[in-house]
């Protein structure tokens, strides 16, 4: 019962968030859609002029631009006080109906076998700023889950060995650009998200891409053995996706 009321409780707040970032780009601040999508637009132009000096300044003012723009919009204010709000009322509440703690004796019964698990590194690990790439010699292939910043993710599958079956990559990145080199014998299905960028995979090309989702998969990925799936997920950045 209690889930039910905070996940009521945390509905109420999105939902909320969402009419107050509404009212704000309508109604209290028409320009900020403008200066949004501005600090995006230099941002992505300076990731496409680097490593020239021009490329570098558009991109760092068009970042400071952006953070400045989120910090000053009424609809963040709004959440970290529905945060605050939230901490002081279960504050409240402990001091309220403070816990209990009662000793619970069980009778003994039969001892379950431990299910035996296996940790494997992961090829990557989150990280907020910096280029991602996988080794250019010879390693184990682990499926790709993360996070990551500003900064390029490069994953060349030319000196691994697939598993047979199904490999995963999934990266979610707020500012970079995502090359994956794939071998010509094995399928592939591509689910890529992005705010502004361009997208080339295989001979499917878009140079402009604003606030869409692509998904491409070659024709024989559902009776493969062997096949990539790739979700991507970018604010602003380039997937490339080629065989080698």
């Amino acid at each position: 019962m209690l889930n039910k009321v905070k996940s009521e409780y945390v509905s109420w707040i999105v939902m909320l968030g969402i009419i107050v970032l509404l009212l704000e780009f309508f109604f209290f601040n028409r320009g900020l859609i403008f200066s949004l999508l501005v600090s995006i637009g230099m941002i992505y132009v300076g990731r496409k002029w680097m490593p020239k000096t021009s490329g570098k300044l558009l991109f760092w003012f068009g970042l400071i631009f952006l953070i400045i723009n989120i910090f000053n919009m009424m609809t963040l204010k709004f959440f970290l006080l529905a945060i605050l709000l939230h901490f002081f009322i279960q504050f409240v509440q402990s001091k309220r109906s403070p816990a209990h703690l009662k000793p619970i004796i069980k009778e003994s019964s039969p001892s379950i076998e431990k299910e035996t698990v296996i940790k494997k590194e992961s090829l990557f690990s989150n990280q907020l700023f910096g280029q991602r790439k996988t080794p250019e010699h010879s390693y184990e292939w682990s499926d790709i889950n993360i996070q990551a910043g500003i900064g390029d993710t490069i994953i060349d599958f030319s000196y691994t060995v697939l598993p047979k079956g199904e490999t995963v990559i999934f990266i979610r990145n707020f500012v970079g650009n995502v090359h994956v080199l794939v071998p010509y014998d094995v399928e592939v299905s591509v689910n890529h998200s992005v705010v502004a960028g361009a997208t080339e995979i295989f001979e499917y090309q878009e140079t402009k891409i604003f606030n869409q989702s692509v998904h491409i998969q070659t024709p024989g990925f559902s009776q493969a053995e062997q096949r990539i799936k790739i979700f991507t997920s970018l604010l602003v950045g380039d997937l490339e996706v080629k065989r080698v």
